[in-house]
């Protein structure tokens, strides 16, 4: 089960009022949680893939690196029957600051949650939706076993119960 890791931006949630600090509190957590799931994100290049048995492939897409920022496509892509495309979905354009250890959502696209029906980038409670989102699907990514990459030599390490897996790079 997940802890919270910051008791006011839970209270923020529970209020539904979030406020700047609580939502950056947020943007702190997954940026941890992405950290544990691509430790060595500034030196990816193209697209990663991670698979683990019994669960849905997850797509991480590396669209930009910049010194202190990196942006990012992360997505399961699923294939329905009768359907020609394969459908992303969750679907989330992030921006990972280096620096300031955070992650924005730019753009999200997922069926799972009532989220409103377009991401309104930059309304506060929209933010705060989408970030919330994102802590419970990496936590969730992590949970089933997802990592890219190896361990890093230092800083943010795997939790214990998260091994490290493959990581497959698609050419």
């Amino acid at each position: 089960m997940q802890r919270a890791c910051h008791p006011w931006a839970t209270a923020s949630l529970l209020s539904g009022r979030p406020d700047v600090g609580a939502l950056m509190s947020l943007c702190e957590e997954n940026f941890t949680f992405m950290g544990r799931l691509a430790p060595g994100l500034r030196h990816y290049r193209g697209e990663l893939v991670s698979r683990q048995r019994g669960a849905i492939d997850l797509h991480l897409e590396i669209q930009e690196q910049a010194r202190y920022t990196t942006q990012v496509r992360l997505t399961h892509i699923f294939v329905a029957q009768g359907c020609l495309e394969p459908r992303p979905d969750p679907d989330a354009c992030l921006r990972v600051y280096h620096d300031a250890r955070q992650v924005e959502v730019l753009n999200l696209k997922q069926s799972v949650l009532p989220l409103r029906k377009d991401y309104a980038h930059p309304a506060l409670a929209d933010k705060w939706q989408a970030n919330l989102f994102l802590s419970k699907w990496l936590f969730f990514c992590l949970r089933q076993g997802h990592r890219f990459g190896q361990r890093p030599a230092s800083g943010l390490q795997s939790a214990p119960d998260v091994p490290p897996t493959p990581c497959f790079v698609r050419s």
